[in-house]
């Protein structure tokens, strides 16, 4: 191969590069939005104890790690929806440290953040506690939907 060739193949190379690069980072820009969007409206719904609206964010197939063990979306379901309807709520929960990860393909997601949530037990105590949350999404048929949480106790600050 001669330096011509090789020096021509490396000037194509970097044209094409520098022609994707922008629409690349702006993809992934405009995703990281959109899924930053969503947590924020999935939060404000989680806040406000609605429970059909909040469980449509939930892919059919969810599962998800809670400090008592795996469940799928039927059990999150039946027990979320026994607290609420048992007298229980979210009185507040606040989002912060937010964390997107984009995968190269553009329809899979990680969000992790820092959840500060206050709860009302059915027995009326209030709960202040702070959780680190990562929600796992997938675009599927044009819709973003969470495949899978881990929720865990933030360590207390000292």
């Amino acid at each position: 191969m001669s330096i011509r060739s090789a020096l021509a193949g490396l000037f194509v190379v970097v044209i094409v590069s520098i022609a994707f690069a922008p629409r690349c980072v702006a993809q992934e820009s405009a995703t990281e939005k959109e899924i930053v969007d969503l947590e924020n409206k999935m939060n404000a719904i989680y806040a406000a104890n609605d429970l059909p609206k909040y469980f449509e964010y939930y892919a059919p197939d969810f599962t998800q790690w809670l400090p008592e063990g795996r469940t799928d979306l039927p059990e999150y379901k039946k027990e979320w929806t026994a607290f609420i309807q048992g007298g229980g709520r979210i009185e507040s929960n606040e989002i912060s440290d937010m964390h997107i990860q984009i995968d190269s393909s553009g329809d899979m997601a990680v969000a992790s953040y820092l959840a500060h949530v206050k709860t009302r037990s059915e027995k009326g105590k209030i709960s202040d506690e702070k959780f680190h949350e990562t929600d796992v999404w997938f675009k599927r048929d044009g819709n973003w939907k969470i495949v899978h949480l881990h929720y865990s106790p933030a360590q207390k600050e000292k």
